[in-house]
């Protein structure tokens, strides 16, 4: 373990501790010195590995364990059985990731997408994928001529196979934006 020893004062967003043996990544901070009493800190903090997120107060000054982590770039190059090989575009290793680590984002993902990996001591963490993504419509029923209004959507099958809710007047062949965190579609690409 490449741990070093800490202590609350040093907690930034970003920052992964060891918390009885498991990785937490604070995703927010606050120093609270209250009129009365000891000085503390709040934070939200997610699960390196479940993504489970939990609000969690931390005594000023109390010692921590900060884990190193590896965030690199590497760009997904295909699928091989129950892993996603990814490449990394400086050493043009490549890296095999379990597919349960991209979980339900897989449907966005497209060869040459670029994705964040966390590493800890060799061993992948998680997989962040861009925010949005442009993918093609591959099926969608026709279009309503003169629909331009959000006033209705349809089912819409893109190039990863992924199916989404696009607006009536979106067609095949159309190329689309699309929210990996929902899979909601965010705009038209020309």
């Amino acid at each position: 373990m490449n741990n070093v020893a800490q202590t609350t004062n040093d907690i930034k967003n970003g920052s992964v501790l060891n918390l009885d043996g498991q990785l937490w990544t604070v995703m927010k901070f606050q120093h609270v010195k209250p009129g009365k009493g000891p000085a503390f800190v709040r934070t939200t903090i997610k699960n390196v590995l479940s993504g489970k997120i939990v609000d969690k107060t931390f005594n000023a000054g109390m010692k921590m364990e900060f884990e190193t982590v590896d965030n690199r770039t590497l760009q997904y190059s295909y699928e091989d059985g129950d892993n996603f090989v990814f490449m990394d575009m400086t050493t043009y290793d490549q890296i095999m990731i379990p597919k349960t680590l991209v979980g339900d984002k897989a449907k966005f993902l497209l060869e040459g997408t670029d994705c964040l990996i966390s590493f800890h001591d060799g061993t992948p963490l998680n997989v962040d994928l861009p925010g949005s993504v442009i993918l093609t419509i591959t099926h969608t029923e026709p279009g309503l001529q003169g629909n331009r209004s959000n006033a209705g959507t349809k089912p819409a099958t893109v190039e990863t196979g992924a199916e989404i809710q696009v607006p009536l007047f979106i067609n095949e062949g159309d190329r689309v934006k699309i929210n990996t965190e929902d899979g909601s579609y965010t705009g038209r690409e020309n």
